[in-house]
């Protein structure tokens, strides 16, 4: 029993745990900027907001990567999750230079925030329809996320 619930889910806590050492290194580079200047500097400031915005994403991260991976299919959700963290360490590293360079990490990120929540309608979707109609489409809605989560590649 034990090993079949590991195997439903542990695509996403491997996300999960690189997620979380990506919160300490941003939360490392927070700190070292802190130490290496007495004086609050523009560094810091922007430093301090690239990590303050990303730990106000990462809630809704964590709950639309686990409910697509839970409720639809493991494998794309946790790769849309791995993108959303490359991006979001890319308009982490933009955000520390000029705001402007953080912009498309952050509108790359929205979209794969964005097809993380259509894949838990869809998998909710199909589990009332197999609930209250008898249709099972899962196989054809994994098999058609798994080939929509490679187009998240395109700009």
């Amino acid at each position: 029993m034990y090993a079949k619930v590991v195997e439903n889910i542990y695509l996403l806590v491997i996300v999960t745990l690189i997620s979380v050492l990506q919160n300490a290194f941003f939360a490392l580079k927070v700190e070292k900027e802190c130490n290496n200047q007495n004086v609050k500097t523009s560094v810091f400031e922007r430093v301090a907001c690239a990590n303050r915005n990303c730990m106000d994403a990462y809630p809704t991260f964590l709950a639309v990567m686990w409910c697509a991976g839970l409720c639809l299919s493991q494998a794309p959700a946790a790769f849309a999750g791995i993108l959303y963290l490359i991006v979001r360490q890319k308009y982490f590293v933009g955000y520390m230079g000029q705001t402007s360079q953080s912009t498309p990490g952050y509108l790359f990120g929205k979209r794969m925030l964005f097809f993380l929540f259509l894949m838990c309608v869809v998998g909710i979707f199909n589990y009332l329809l197999t609930r209250y109609y008898g249709s099972d489409y899962k196989e054809y809605v994994e098999t058609i996320t798994g080939a929509a989560s490679a187009l998240l590649l395109l700009p």
